[in-house]
């Protein structure tokens, strides 16, 4: 058996890890890469094997595009086998798929426009709005804790089947861990053969609004887990909601703009909700909210599909007196491009959500090169920054401008980040989560930069130094 990371090896982005057993080959996840465009770009338009011909079966974790990015690129070159997944990932992959096809659509468009030429790695889009359309022919939902077959079992051949199971992630909707179990039994054995793979996806956090808490992993032989905050311990969740009133308050009183690049998936329904509790408390100001993303009011009405993924609170908070935890008074979606355009001559106070949540596409660069220079705003991060984005850049208080659609532009508006909204679990959540998992043999660290990845090593391995600890390469092959 072996284990082959394809990305988000000692980095965060581009998921995608291939599990080899007795001729078969397994995909868990198939993410874009973010980063320096031209690096990604090279990185996100090859595969290192054939879709067509070399991929028996993929199990997606969640629906983020750093997890399901590249699977309509997987369609065009050729892959026709099932992927499975929850069913709110379903239903989220179906709508965050065709928006990415449309955002390579227009970076197309603005090459061949501005830089007389196609993008840099190949020639027209990585895929299309029609690639991401047709794709979704190949998923197939399951529900948690339903044990499905990946790959059945040979009785020609004598080779292995693989069965698997969701587990709650905790980290968005329909996020789901990974249990997979590879039979290699022979006939009239029992136990002895079965192996056990974990796979965490992305482990969220206890006590997150509007999503279950994360299930403990069951007993695996060997596990592939994340390791984003693997040396960060983030602030009380509690303390995000006052967090983000104080920084409304005060860029309110400036009569400033507050620009909070989100993930359209999760992040921005969470700070909705956050929003929504301060004005009914009314500690904050009637200031328009606008939420400057179609892909946000998309993706919200998928969640309101999908209750069964709920926390109790917002089961007693908002749909127990059925009311849209998503929606009230001081909420507006702008749909159209003419709407956001206006929104750079529309005075403040104001709140301004809009995508992407690391600043590499979408509408929230735009509001940047507007607003950045001007002193009375703010700009709020309230999620993960990889290494070399525009929004680290922004983030950054040792860089002073940065380049958006190729000119340079002035940071004076004042730079916030809460750390406490972030969805993935850190140091301590880590540790628990690893530790508690029974018969433990082989820990595989992957999504995380060598910063965060290597002290989480050195924990583990001082904790249980019979328990292997590895973090792999990109292709580096691991032998299981």
């Amino acid at each position: 058996m072996k284990i082959i990371p394809h990305g988000a090896a000692r980095e965060v982005t581009g998921s995608c890890h291939e599990l080899q057993v007795c001729g078969k080959r397994i995909l868990l996840d198939c993410g874009l890469f973010q980063g320096k465009r031209k690096e990604s770009s090279v990185k996100n338009s090859t595969f290192t094997f054939d879709p067509s011909k070399e991929i028996d079966a993929m199990v997606l974790s969640h629906a983020h595009m750093d997890h399901v990015g590249r699977v309509p690129l997987l369609w065009k070159q050729g892959y026709r086998k099932p992927i499975y997944c929850t069913y709110a990932t379903k239903d989220l992959a179906a709508v965050m798929l065709m928006d990415g096809g449309y955002i390579q659509e227009k970076d197309e468009e603005y090459h061949r426009k501005h830089l007389k030429g196609s993008m840099i790695a190949f020639d027209g889009p990585l895929y299309t709005q029609k690639d991401a359309i047709a794709c979704m022919e190949l998923f197939h939902g399951v529900n948690y804790g339903e044990w499905f077959s990946v790959i059945p079992p040979s009785t020609s051949s004598g080779q292995a089947g693989v069965r698997s199971q969701f587990i709650e992630a905790g980290h968005i909707v329909g996020s789901a861990m990974v249990v997979l179990e590879v039979d290699e039994r022979q006939e009239g054995q029992k136990e002895q053969g079965i192996r056990r793979i974990g796979f965490s996806g992305d482990i969220g956090r206890k006590h997150l609004p509007i999503i279950r808490d994360p299930a403990p992993m069951p007993a695996v032989d060997t596990m592939i887990c994340e390791s984003t905050y693997g040396n960060r311990t983030h602030e009380d969740i509690v303390t995000a909601r006052e967090h983000l009133r104080d920084v409304v308050v005060k860029t309110a009183k400036r009569g400033g703009k507050v620009l909070i690049p989100a993930f359209s998936l999760e992040r921005t329904q969470e700070i909705i909700y956050d929003l929504h509790l301060l004005w009914d408390a009314r500690q904050i100001p009637a200031l328009p909210i606008i939420i400057d993303s179609p892909l946000a009011q998309r993706v919200t009405d998928v969640f309101m599909k999908h209750p069964e993924c709920y926390d109790q609170r917002i089961y007693t908070e908002f749909l127990s007196r059925a009311h849209n935890p998503f929606q009230f008074s001081l909420v507006r979606y702008s749909e159209s491009v003419d709407e956001s355009k206006a929104l750079n001559g529309t005075p403040g106070p104001m709140i301004i959500m809009a995508g992407s949540g690391m600043c590499e596409a979408g509408r929230i660069r735009h509001h940047l090169k507007n607003e950045l220079p001007d002193p009375r705003n703010t700009v709020l991060a309230v999620g993960f920054m990889a290494e070399n984005t525009l929004g680290r850049r922004v983030i950054d208080p040792a860089i002073t401008e940065v380049k958006i659609f190729d000119e340079m532009v002035h940071k004076k508006a004042e730079v916030i980040y809460i750390h406490a909204y972030s969805g993935h679990a850190d140091m301590a959540d880590l540790d628990r989560t690893i530790l508690g998992v029974d018969g433990l043999k082989k820990l595989i660290l992957v999504h995380g930069e060598s910063l965060q990845m290597e002290p989480l090593k050195h924990r583990m391995q001082a904790i249980k130094p019979e328990m292997e600890v590895v973090m792999p390469e990109r292709e580096e092959v691991i032998e299981i």
